[in-house]
């Protein structure tokens, strides 16, 4: 009898309750609906956004993997342009302004009937197996990438020092293919390239090598005025060779560490004064304030000589002109290649006026010998190296247990 009494009294109880259970069903599920279009105006509005701010950069991601667009950032030598399948429209261009000359590149994913390419761009089916470089620089960005296995041609072997490289050499995986104004086409197409990597704003010669029919492609990275830029020229390769999302993440990487060191010497109390270059064959050979190297000692807390020059290339001066500006600067930058160990005196008697200058007489040079370190074969792709190195030079406080790697206070 007591059980049930309970279960009337339980079946009472249900009956009375049901309506607000049933109502707070119908809340619980209004409420979800509410979420949901919440959700999806919230990524609709996203996704406006994304194609919004994509089209004020001139730049239109169609791809869905964003770890793999590539969008430069400091490079001023190339664009990115993106139609759909993952076609690529690169336009590659003087960064210093000192040419009009633009080249056009379609790079289309291997198995892609492209559609939409304008006329005027030449199709590269990507990625490619093999390449050839025509300067450390060049190579630099394979290395940094540890994709020297897609290299089967360079053209000189001096300074290289990478292992990897000079055992392709050997084992004939990699050939020389001769130097600028003089290759080898022969070589050159045994090796059977995809794609020739070149620098079509120097000596050149590339006129018999566009006749046997290999794509000639411009690496403009060394004209760039920035350290970033030019090593944001890994991405360039990456979409080249299919390793986007490396060379994202690689530059990523460069570009933190570059940025910190940066900051480190923004604030310095003094800022020393630098020069930099040697004379040869009667000229001193410089570059402008709004180059590159300019760059490099500004972000390293110091001051370039020429640092109101308006040029980014080179500049030609005579020896009194380079005297009368850093006859007083506090560091003097040399980059060499000599044949035993650089002293004082060994840079004394390659001109017996450089003693005049207070940075040879107060020990203040700073020296790199391309004879022991990898410096151009490294160097693009490791800016933030270099940076640090000129911070611990020019402010050994601020670094005071690094140790350099291709700079030294030449003591």
């Amino acid at each position: 009898r007591d059980l049930h009494s309970l279960r009337r009294r339980q079946r009472q109880m249900c009956i009375r309750d049901r309506t607000p259970i049933v109502m707070t069903r119908i809340s619980a599920i209004g409420i979800a609906l509410l979420c949901i279009l919440c959700v999806t105006s919230c990524g609709l509005k996203s996704r406006q956004t994304t194609t919004e701010s994509s089209s004020e950069t001139g730049y239109s991601p169609v791809t869905t993997d964003t770890a793999a667009t590539i969008v430069p950032l400091y490079a001023k030598g190339y664009t990115v342009k993106y139609l759909p399948h993952h076609v690529r429209l690169v336009d590659i261009h003087d960064p210093q302004k000192e040419s009009s000359s633009t080249f056009h590149y379609a790079l289309v994913p291997k198995g892609i009937k492209p559609v939409g390419i304008p006329s005027d761009y030449t199709v590269i089916e990507t990625p490619v197996e093999h390449v050839m470089c025509m300067t450390s620089l060049q190579l630099s960005n394979f290395i940094r990438l540890d994709a020297c296995d897609y290299v089967v041609g360079i053209t000189s072997t001096r300074h290289l020092f990478n292992k990897e490289m000079n055992e392709r050499l050997k084992s004939g995986e990699t050939v020389k293919i001769g130097i600028e104004g003089n290759f080898d086409n022969e070589v050159i197409m045994s090796m059977n390239p995809d794609v020739i990597f070149i620098s079509p704003f120097k000596r050149g010669g590339y006129d018999a090598m566009r006749e046997i029919g290999i794509p000639l492609v411009p690496h403009l990275g060394y004209k760039e005025m920035t350290p970033l830029g030019q090593a944001e020229w890994i991405k360039f390769i990456g979409m080249f060779i299919g390793q986007e999302v490396e060379a994202n993440e690689k530059f990523a990487a460069i570009e933190k560490r570059y940025n910190e060191l940066k900051e480190l010497a923004a604030n310095v109390k003094k800022r020393p004064m630098v020069f930099s270059g040697e004379i040869r064959g009667g000229n001193w050979y410089a570059v402008g304030g709004k180059s590159f190297l300019a760059e490099l000692f500004r972000d390293a807390g110091a001051d370039y000589f020429l640092k109101d020059d308006p040029r980014s290339g080179g500049v030609t001066l005579d020896f009194e002109t380079v005297y009368s500006q850093a006859e007083s600067a506090d560091y003097w930058r040399i980059v060499n290649s000599y044949d035993g160990t650089f002293t004082y005196d060994a840079l004394k008697s390659l001109d017996p006026r450089y003693a005049d200058f207070r940075a040879f007489r107060e020990k203040g040079v700073v020296y790199c010998n391309m004879r022991e370190k990898p410096f151009y074969e490294s160097m693009p792709m490791q800016p933030e190296i270099v940076l640090e190195d000129l911070i611990h030079a020019f402010h050994p406080d601020l670094l005071p247990d690094y140790k350099p790697v291709s700079y030294t206070h030449l003591r």
